[in-house]
């Protein structure tokens, strides 16, 4: 835990309390922006370590639905007034906003690429047909099954080092994982292939964090969660989540984007893909954006992109996929 901190008349200042899953991942990257925050501004930060549903249930994150397993514990907590604020990873955290709370920074995003951890040190594109490839993830079948149908796409689930393990049991002749998370729990020497987003687009805020606490607080004793967030990273995430919550869709839909602001252009890419991978719809919009504070032309992006897919069959995809995930 870090230290108590000292306020700027020279008291002291009691830590503050962050809410945080109680996974490898979650601890590391949580406490990454406890100590971001603490260098930044001199606050103090100590680590509640909550266990969320999504950790204890065995069941898979498709039957669930996917979207709000692992954040809900952290929001009793914020409500309850237990914890001051929460770190979460974005993708995991529905679209819609949560009554009484707010996003008081997402700090700059990590690598948002998908990763191959396969034996023998093969690529993607040697894995011999056939091969069991591992994931949790509808978006990733879809989009994996569109490349090398070939291949046998097998639903997993657990941490990072679980899902490691079935490859170096056998069991599995690969997976596919966030290579950011690879990163955070210093796995990343497992990593034998990167999908570039032409190959496989990530999902919605994937490598992105998001620091949540009461509405009420962000702006008064909470001010200085704001010195974690990173305006460039933000515009590119609300593009992106724009896109899902257009296609009424969660974490656990075959849906992936990506968006990147650059010298004030914002490009947003977005990928709707069947579940099988043999019919998708693809698109991409670049619009100029001056400011990335300019969150009005992001969210107006991604909803322009998402309503032109859905013209063109989106939505069916979506819940053809859903469909699939609700049948015994």
């Amino acid at each position: 835990m870090t230290a108590e901190g000292t306020s700027a008349e020279g008291t002291t200042a009691a830590p503050a309390k962050l809410g945080t899953r109680r996974s490898t991942m979650a601890t590391t990257q949580s406490q990454g922006v406890a100590d971001t925050i603490t260098e930044r501004t001199g606050q103090a930060i100590e680590l509640e370590l909550i266990t969320s549903f999504g950790d204890v249930t065995k069941a898979h994150l498709t039957q669930l639905g996917g979207t709000g397993v692992f954040v809900n514990a952290l929001r009793d907590e914020l409500v309850a007034g237990t914890i001051d604020f929460a770190v979460h990873s974005l993708k995991d955290l529905p679209t819609a906003p949560a009554e009484g709370l707010v996003l008081a920074a997402i700090p700059e995003r990590d690598d948002p690429r998908d990763a191959l951890c396969a034996r023998d040190g093969l690529k993607f594109a040697d894995l011999p047909a056939g091969s069991k490839v591992g994931t949790g993830s509808p978006r990733r079948v879809a989009q994996l099954s569109a490349l090398r149908p070939d291949l046998v796409y097998v639903p997993i689930r657990g941490n990072a080092e679980t899902r490691l393990g079935k490859v170096t049991s056998g069991e599995l002749d690969a997976v596919v994982l966030a290579y950011a998370g690879l990163g955070r729990v210093g796995r990343r020497d497992d990593v034998t292939d990167v999908f570039e987003p032409e190959q496989m687009l990530p999902a919605p805020g994937q490598g992105a964090l998001a620091v949540e606490c009461r509405t009420e607080r962000a702006d008064a004793d909470l001010a200085y969660l704001s010195s974690v967030d990173h305006p460039g990273t933000r515009a590119e995430v609300v593009a992106e989540r724009t896109v899902l919550s257009e296609l009424e869709a969660g974490c656990a839909a075959p849906v992936g984007a990506y968006a990147e602001y650059t010298e004030g252009r914002l490009r947003l890419r977005a990928a709707v893909v069947a579940t099988n991978g043999a019919t998708a719809v693809r698109r991409e919009r670049t619009v100029d954006l001056a400011s990335p504070e300019d969150l009005d032309t992001a969210v107006g992006l991604g909803r322009d992109l998402a309503r032109q897919m859905i013209a063109e069959g989106a939505d069916r995809i979506v819940a053809e996929a859903f469909a699939e995930r609700d049948t015994p």
